[in-house]
């Protein structure tokens, strides 16, 4: 005979509202870890080279208005 009841943690109701969402939100929180803080450092320009955008995304982003104007 075979069990076909899976616990689930994940909500039933897939179709929620906002407050829903925080709630989830909420209950995951503390199972999330924040990195340690990271600081960075200014890269000079020349030692940025090889960047390299496909055509296809370039021709996108110059067809959204606030990116191609």
């Amino acid at each position: 005979m075979t069990n076909l009841k899976v616990p689930t943690s994940a909500p039933a109701d897939l179709e929620g509202d906002l407050a829903s969402l925080r709630g989830d939100c909420a209950r995951m929180a503390p199972h999330w870890t924040a990195q340690e803080r990271i600081v960075s450092r200014p890269v000079s320009p020349s030692l940025i080279h090889g960047v390299r955008v496909p055509a296809s995304s370039a021709r996108m982003l110059e067809a959204m208005p606030e990116y191609g104007n």
